[in-house]
């Protein structure tokens, strides 16, 4: 039967929505959504299939997980009311933030209508908190050649090809900061042991580890001595600013896509990250927010960059060239393409 309305293509669908064809597709991997067909094989989306992706789309921004979008789609309340209560506290702070901030600019009015000269400590309260910033000199093999970034978002990524001297740079950034640990591979050389020792240490660390683990579970991911050692670096408290060696190491693909959704959801709030990977499962182009950079590391050994993660911005095909999917970067692991002379690596 024909209702009139012309149904959407995937690329129609995701425009009105407000979302990407990639998530899209990602709800249908998950079986949350059911596209039709149109005679050629293209997806279609009608009425009730939008009316299902948009309950989707909005449940994905109030915070929750599609394993727990697909319990509330059951009609199972707990998981909504958990996401629901962790949303309010958060925008209950951000109220508050917002009321306090209305009230200094208030007083400051006022004050400037009666021809008071302004106080220090309200102009200062007025401003926002400080962004981050890194000024430094860069390690071989850029010859100390100075870097600098301003206004730094919480959530980082860091690339470029085999031999391009990332992990130079990572270490490097991480000395110019205070407050930052630099999470190396050594994270998983003794098979998760020192992990699990500091787990045992700290009951209230294990217990986050756990909620955690059970959160990327429920994504997909798959539990290994390797992601319990991430996830003890990112849940342990004292640090504000993580710079993480590859943080692909060892995981496989569904795990890492569950690990970088919660590291957008949860983990990004508390800290600043810099995550190194050469990952397309980690670093997803079309995924990636307004609040998020990717800085390059060339492989001319040009000062590193920070890349605008748009089609046609400098830098961007470099990047994409960077990445591959972890099956590709599995049967590549270790190849590269230039090495330097033999002087060279003596001075590495």
């Amino acid at each position: 039967m024909k209702t009139g309305v012309t149904p959407l293509s995937a690329s129609q669908a995701a425009s009105r929505l407000g979302v990407s064809v990639k998530a899209l597709r990602l709800y249908e991997q998950q079986g949350l959504l059911a596209p039709n067909r149109t005679s050629a094989g293209w997806r279609s989306y009608g009425p009730q299939e939008m009316a299902r992706a948009g309950q989707i789309a909005s449940l994905r921004g109030l915070g929750l997980s599609l394993a727990q979008v697909g319990k509330v789609l059951k009609g199972d309340p707990s998981a909504l009311e958990c996401a629901l209560a962790a949303h309010e506290e958060h925008l209950a702070d951000q109220a508050q933030q917002i009321a306090n901030t209305i009230s200094r600019v208030r007083r400051l009015r006022s004050g400037l209508v009666q021809g008071q000269a302004p106080t220090a400590e309200l102009v200062v309260g007025l401003d926002v908190a400080p962004r981050l910033a890194a000024s430094f000199d860069l390690p071989w093999p850029w010859n100390a050649e100075r870097f600098e970034m301003r206004d730094i978002p919480s959530l980082n990524f860091i690339t470029g090809p085999l031999g391009s001297g990332k992990t130079r740079f990572a270490q490097r950034l991480a000395e110019s900061f205070h407050d930052t640990k630099f999470i190396g591979l050594e994270r998983i050389a003794d098979g998760g042991a020192k992990s699990q020792a500091r787990l045992d240490e700290d009951p209230a660390l294990n217990l986050r580890v756990e909620q955690a683990l059970a959160w990327l579970i429920e994504e997909g991911a798959k539990n290994s001595p390797a992601l319990i050692a991430l996830l003890v670096e990112l849940e342990a408290e004292g640090r504000a600013i993580l710079v993480i060696d590859m943080v692909e190491e060892e995981l496989e693909q569904a795990t890492q896509e569950a690990l970088v959704s919660f590291v957008r959801t949860c983990v990004s709030k508390r800290h600043t990250l810099f995550l190194m990977t050469r990952s397309s499962s980690i670093l997803d182009l079309d995924a990636m927010g307004s609040g998020e950079q990717v800085i390059l590391c060339p492989a001319n050994h040009s000062p590193p960059t920070c890349v605008l993660p748009y089609p046609g911005t400098p830098g961007y095909e470099a990047v994409a060239t960077c990445l591959a999917t972890p099956a590709v970067r599995a049967r590549t692991h270790g190849v590269i393409a230039w090495r330097p002379p033999a002087a060279l690596r003596d001075l590495a």
